[in-house]
């Protein structure tokens, strides 16, 4: 099973996954993939609310997670930074890097703030993500053909994400 990321601790209580993948595509065509509402939708959230540099946005991830958003910096088409749940004890942040690599395009995704524990949950989490967009890419489309509500996730993206979670669990922390 090839295991797409890395978790490392940051201090006792909270620590980071780092995610990343080469997609086929350009870098503009991934940018958007990761910025536009109606692209995001098919592959990790539903998003709505101030969608710009300093705004405040609305998620609702696939994994679950629903909460308040606030971009710090967008910075088209390279560097993507928000932070998750602001202001409360579970504030995060999660940062995205966009590398051209030829035709091809390098994604690296890092959540910092995660409880220490639950790492390697968030680390089979992120990886399905990733997996996501790269079928979403390929197909044009949604990459949960039959849709996933902000009530459940999809059923495909639980099953994958319980595949991941013991090799991520097993795997040493950076």
């Amino acid at each position: 099973m090839t295991i797409l990321g890395t978790t490392r601790a940051l201090d006792d209580t909270r620590g980071a996954v780092r995610v990343e993948d080469v997609f086929d595509t350009d870098i503009d065509d991934l940018w958007a993939a990761c910025t536009e509402p109606e692209r995001l939708a098919r592959w990790i959230a539903e998003v709505s609310g101030d969608l710009r540099e300093g705004g405040t946005a609305h998620a609702v991830f696939t994994s679950t997670w629903t909460g308040a958003v606030t971009i710090e910096v967008c910075e088209a088409p390279r560097h993507l930074l928000l932070t998750t749940a602001p202001g409360t004890d579970e504030e995060g942040q999660v940062e995205a890097w966009l590398t051209p690599e030829g035709d091809r395009t390098r994604l690296v995704v890092e959540e910092r703030g995660l409880p220490v524990g639950a790492l390697h949950f968030y680390g089979a989490g992120w990886q399905v993500h990733l997996e996501d967009l790269a079928r979403s890419l390929a197909t044009g489309g949604s990459a949960h053909p039959g849709g996933w509500s902000s009530e459940e996730a999809a059923p495909e993206w639980h099953a994958r994400w319980q595949e991941l979670t013991p090799a991520y669990e097993a795997a040493p922390q950076g």
